[in-house]
């Protein structure tokens, strides 16, 4: 049993905010599938947040999911997906949008970060009618390497984009963590108006599960409940997953929370790095990837929980560490002593 863990940002449940809305909900009466006053309330908050009152919105239960739908609907049979090899769609989704008909064109990225030249080779190789032809770029914001887009790199992709008659569409997981990164530069209000698709995660900030896909061309936006019916997505009690939206928009709370999640990682990595350990990926968001030596990641193994990322050499290793919405500065206090207290005699050229 670990003293804590920093395995990811949905090891606990919601935030008591959500507690309360669907406490206070729990015996009305509402429609089914997506078509109640909740959902309504939920999504002219966000469309208010958003500053795009076309867009349309609906709420799904998990990431995997709002991706091989929301692609599934901008994809023709013979049609494809560019994404950096790490991307979640093409390591962690099992396959899903593979299972769906549509071939991923993997390329490397540079730290998490799709670029346009790899994108180009992509459109070069694949010319014809004889191979799956590229209509989408997926990207994530962060990354699943931490890391963010600035608003140029953003502006620069979705015109490159839409020079390329393709579609930009943006996993947003971890979208308040990256909203709300030091670093960040982007609002919600400019994604909106970057893409054509993307998410708004709230299973990895403070909801039970839940995400808001938010599809801002109009050309995608009829027929969408039918491929979520299709895909199993439009729930019957749907109310349960707008609610959660109306808490975590109502005031705020969603940054809030995020905030909260980057401070302790940014906490942690100011702290790691007087230490004298290098990252693997710079991160200004609530995940971290400091490098150490192999002995004493063991010794913080039998302490508390969290990933090995990657192998950096025969002696050291990248680990991941990600700070939630609800992670007590007491453990990230306590983990850091930890960390001084077993790397004494332990250095990272050792």
């Amino acid at each position: 049993m670990h003293l804590y863990s920093f395995f990811n940002d949905y090891s606990e449940g919601a935030h008591p905010s959500i507690f309360a809305v669907l406490e206070q909900t729990n015996l009305d009466q509402y429609a089914g599938y997506g078509e109640d006053s909740l959902a309504d309330e939920a999504k002219k908050l966000i469309q208010k947040h958003i500053q795009f009152p076309d867009a349309a919105i609906h709420f799904v239960t998990a990431g995997t999911q709002a991706n091989f739908i929301t692609l599934a609907a901008m994809l023709k049979p013979y049609e494809s997906v560019v994404a950096v090899e790490s991307a979640h769609i093409n390591v962690h989704e099992a396959g899903a949008v593979e299972a769906t008909g549509h071939k991923i064109h993997a390329v490397k990225g540079v730290n998490g970060k799709i670029t346009i030249p790899e994108i180009q080779q992509v459109l070069d190789f694949n010319h014809d009618e004889h191979m799956a032809k590229p209509k989408v770029v997926f990207i994530s914001h962060a990354t699943e390497l931490g890391t963010i887009y600035s608003r140029q790199e953003l502006t620069e992709l979705s015109a490159y984009c839409r020079e390329k008659s393709l579609y930009l569409y943006l996993d947003g997981a971890r979208l308040g963590s990256a909203l709300c990164s030091s670093e960040a530069d982007l609002t919600l209000a400019d994604i909106a108006k970057l893409v054509d698709a993307f998410y708004i995660g709230g299973t990895k900030n403070g909801a039970f599960l839940g995400e808001a896909i938010v599809i801002c061309n109009k050309e995608l936006q009829e027929n969408f409940r039918y491929i979520l019916k299709q895909r199993g997505a439009l729930l019957a009690k749907g109310r349960l997953l707008s609610a959660q939206f109306i808490a975590l928009f109502q005031h705020d709370l969603y940054f809030q929370l995020a905030r909260h999640a980057n401070a302790m990682a940014g906490k942690m990595t100011k702290h790691i790095e007087s230490l004298g350990f290098p990252f693997l990926t710079p991160s200004a968001t609530n995940q971290i990837f400091p490098i150490l030596p192999d002995t004493l990641i063991a010794r913080l193994e039998k302490l508390y929980g969290f990933y090995v990322w990657s192998r950096i050499d025969t002696q050291h290793s990248a680990i991941r560490l990600v700070t939630s919405w609800a992670t007590p500065e007491e453990m990230v206090d306590r983990f850091l002593e930890d960390l001084a207290k077993s790397s004494q005699d332990v250095s990272f050229s050792s």
